[in-house]
């Protein structure tokens, strides 16, 4: 068994309550640095790239160098998940291991941030040019489209500030109907997709289909919860606990054999998975 990634969240503290994500009900939460070693040991014979993310941002930790170097020492390829609201925090982020920075910009407009947008954008463009290893990508996130085109203002100002750092002219025509990503420089992309709801019991319609879930990702909540993807930050489908469990028999659990069978013949055997959304993208 092979994975492409491993979700795992160093804390599930984002710092910011942003309209499009739901209310979190695990409490705060700080994955220490010797679980964080044993768990990167646990899942090396079966990954070894990590996301450092599933609810929380990993830049409202002061120490995330020390996680980026044990991450390094294991030699694993690190992508950082951010809403670039405390990148202020950090003097570097360029270590070896880390692979991709992700920016979530429609976070800034969908909360009541201490900080002025001019701040927060220059900020996000600063990390951009102390780039100096251009192996390093950085994406920019726009996953706030819809049909109603109701984020091309807070869009079009955020053009306005790609076009004149990076001296790329932006059509508005563009803005409301962009492509999946624009480069901006090398390894430097805008990425853009719809709003997406994340999955909740509470939901009504269950459907059936494919997903990545214990196929080519996993993830490992900051309290050790291992759950089949990214989407479950509140552990909804606990598969068991890295504190009381190795993740090996984690794996061959029949509940976990079961959920593979299931996505492998476009079945969602879980009830989360079943009012889940997101997976209708890989119909």
């Amino acid at each position: 068994m092979r994975f492409h990634r491993a979700y795992i969240e160093i804390t599930n503290i984002c710092g910011l309550e942003c309209s499009f994500c739901p209310t979190k009900k695990k409490p705060k939460e700080i994955m220490d640095l010797d679980f964080f070693e044993d768990v990167l040991t646990q899942i090396a014979p079966y990954t070894k790239e990590i996301a450092l993310h599933v609810m929380g941002d990993p830049l409202t930790l002061s120490n995330l160098s020390e996680y980026l170097d044990i991450a390094e020492k294991l030699k694993f390829a690190v992508i950082i998940t951010t809403s670039g609201a405390y990148i202020y925090l950090h003097k570097n982020l360029f270590y070896k291991c880390v692979k991709q920075i992700n920016i979530s910009l429609n976070s800034y407009n969908k909360n009541s941030m201490s900080l002025s947008f001019d701040k927060y954008i220059n900020e996000i463009l600063n990390l951009c040019d102390k780039r100096e290893d251009d192996e390093i990508f950085i994406n920019l996130r726009l996953w706030n489209l819809d049909e109603k085109g109701s984020e091309f203002a807070y869009n079009k100002l955020i053009f306005e500030k790609l076009s004149e750092h990076f001296r790329i002219d932006f059509k508005d025509d563009l803005i409301l109907n962009p492509p999946k990503s624009i480069r901006l420089a090398k390894k430097i992309l805008v990425h853009f997709d719809n709003y997406f709801q994340w999955p909740s019991l509470d939901a009504k319609k269950r459907t059936d289909g494919y997903c990545h879930g214990l196929i080519s990702q996993i993830g490992v909540l900051a309290d050790g919860t291992v759950v089949p993807c990214c989407l479950d930050a509140e552990g909804v489908i606990n598969l068991g606990n890295l504190h009381t469990k190795k993740l090996e028999s984690i794996l061959h659990s029949l509940r976990a054999k079961e959920i593979v069978k299931s996505f492998k013949n476009s079945k969602a055997k879980e009830e989360l998975c079943q009012k889940c959304t997101y997976k209708n993208r890989f119909a």
